[in-house]
């Protein structure tokens, strides 16, 4: 646990949330600031900054989790869709700096709410450069 995070302090029961799922691993509450009803966030109860501080057991887990609540959230809201979200990293758009996944129900119509997407950009020429430098690293 760490001192200062809002998280571990959640996790604690230092600060009241909503739960709508807890295991050994993980608690699962309901996002104060949440982009629709139902959006729930995953908090693995081991502190970790980011999904690079994980084991790959634990961050497999935690994906097990997040199709659990997916599927509550989609039995719940009859929702046309759901985003499972996991940012690392400010240029990322994570501001809690402990790992967490969002859990986002989506309707038809609702990017005038929720704006979650991607800008196509022009192919890059060199595909194959692309693959070599990402490979490589793996």
């Amino acid at each position: 646990m760490e001192n200062n995070c809002i998280f571990c302090k959640i996790i604690a029961g230092e600060i009241p949330s909503y739960c709508v799922y807890e295991d050994e691993d993980f608690k699962a509450i309901l996002d104060v600031n949440p982009s629709a009803r139902g959006h729930v966030i995953i908090l693995p109860k081991k502190h970790a900054a980011d999904i690079f501080e994980l084991s790959d057991e634990y961050v497999s887990k935690v994906m097990i989790v997040a199709k659990k609540i997916a599927k509550a959230v989609k039995e719940a809201y009859h929702c046309d869709g759901i985003n499972i979200l996991q940012n690392n990293g400010e240029a990322a758009g994570q501001t809690v700096f402990h790992l967490h996944v969002h859990v986002i129900p989506r309707f038809e119509g609702d990017t005038k709410t929720i704006n979650i997407g991607w800008k196509p950009m022009e192919t890059p020429e060199d595909m194959a450069a692309v693959v070599e430098e990402i490979r490589s690293h793996l």
